[in-house]
């Protein structure tokens, strides 16, 4: 099927009242994205800020009439002058299709590949992850994801227990298990991200065990990694720091560059930490244990 989209300059006022009309109007789907360049990263749990510059954009079947769409909008919205907007059509695509073929091969450090599970991998002697994301975080696209794997390329993982805190899709809890780790626990608050975890697993034929955060048992681990986010980690400091033995690694990312000396100070009176690794504007700290 072929979609209409209409797509509204709104601000971060004008556009809650907008969206329900757009739904009153038959819209199949309403969202928010950004029209100024001005990321969110980290929101207050609880809130849903919009950008200065918002885009709203609503979503109807191609057969519908724009015309008395916009008519009957404007009668909603009034006295409220309808903001500036435009329509496109959106072709009928295999969106899952789509998105598969753009996912390719990718290496990290020098032995570490992350693959598509729907693909060959291109050195099948290499540690090869066999990854499908589901509806989990996790493709080793990201920085942040990518400062972890080439992290865990150079380090010597045999025979060690490692904590993955935020798991996602598992591919750095994965990753652990292929490079050597003797026992993997991935922890993650979205049960979702638990099965993909556990699916990309059984895929790869390793296993890890996973939890939600309150029923982590409480063992500590040789390495501990956590691809969060800033707020997150700061507050997590110290149930990461009795999850680690004396002289144990803990490897933080999903940390922005103007956060970094925040969160390293969190950590710095249970961890000896080092200078921070950057990739693009995401940084990436590492520390060790206090005996």
């Amino acid at each position: 099927m072929a979609w209409i989209q209409f797509i509204f300059s709104s601000t971060p006022l004008g556009a809650d009242s907008l969206s329900e009309c757009l739904s009153d109007c038959g819209a199949s789907a309403v969202t928010f994205e950004d029209n100024a360049d001005q990321p969110i990263y980290e929101p207050e749990i609880g809130t849903t800020p919009l950008w200065q510059a918002t885009n709203v954009v609503a979503l109807f079947e191609a057969d519908v009439n724009t015309q008395r769409i916009i008519a009957h909008l404007t009668k909603l919205m009034a006295p409220v002058i309808l903001p500036s907007y435009r329509i496109e059509t959106i072709e009928d695509k295999d969106w899952v299709r789509e998105w598969m073929d753009n996912f390719h091969p990718m290496c990290f450090g020098e032995k570490l590949w992350i693959c598509p599970s729907w693909l060959q991998p291109p050195k099948p002697d290499a540690v090869n992850i066999l990854l499908d994301p589901g509806l989990a975080f996790g493709t080793g696209t990201h920085p942040t994801t990518e400062l972890c794997l080439n992290w865990l390329d150079q380090a010597d993982l045999k025979d060690k227990s490692v904590i993955d805190y935020g798991c996602g899709s598992g591919i750095l809890a994965i990753a652990a298990a292929l490079l050597g780790a003797k026992k993997v626990i991935g922890v993650d608050t979205d049960p979702q991200a638990l099965e993909a975890t556990q699916a990309n697993a059984e895929r790869n034929n390793v296993e890890i065990a996973t939890y939600l955060p309150k029923d982590c048992p409480n063992e500590r681990a040789d390495v501990v990694l956590a691809n969060i986010l800033a707020g997150p980690l700061q507050k997590l400091a110290p149930t990461l720091a009795n999850l680690s033995h004396p002289n144990a690694d803990i490897i933080l990312s999903g940390i922005l560059e103007s956060q970094a000396d925040t969160v390293s100070i969190s950590y710095q009176s249970s961890f000896t930490m080092q200078a921070p690794a950057q990739k693009e504007e995401w940084i990436r700290l590492v520390g060790q244990r206090h005996e």
